[in-house]
């Protein structure tokens, strides 16, 4: 079994779950089961399939969750874009996520090259 928190794809995906929820506080009401919760969802999905993928046997199965926290980093991308197309993040607000974003997609990317050779 691997250690998740010694990873910094996890730390990273962490500090940008609490991020997510900060921003998303001030959405308005009729978001909450929407927009809101999409992208809440999305961002905690990047920090649990880290977890999950840690406690895997396999290096194939941890791959696999890997590429699912991937994935959900990158549907968070989108989302914080749309948000602040639709008003709802202010410029500085959606950078600083963006930034965030990168960053966690940037490491978890490079710890899914490194299991893949």
């Amino acid at each position: 079994m691997r250690d998740h928190r010694k990873l910094d794809a996890f730390r990273f995906a962490d500090e940008l779950a609490i991020s997510v929820y900060r921003a998303t506080k001030s959405f308005p009401a009729e978001e909450q089961y929407g927009l809101t919760s999409q992208m809440r969802r999305s961002a905690v999905s990047v920090a649990a399939n880290i977890v999950e993928g840690s406690a895997r046997e396999t290096e194939r199965e941890y791959l696999r969750f890997l590429t699912i926290a991937f994935g959900s980093v990158r549907e968070l991308g989108y989302l914080v874009s749309l948000a602040r197309r639709l008003g709802y993040l202010d410029e500085n607000s959606a950078k600083d996520l963006d930034t965030e974003h990168n960053r966690t997609a940037g490491s978890l990317g490079a710890l899914i090259r490194a299991f893949q050779k």
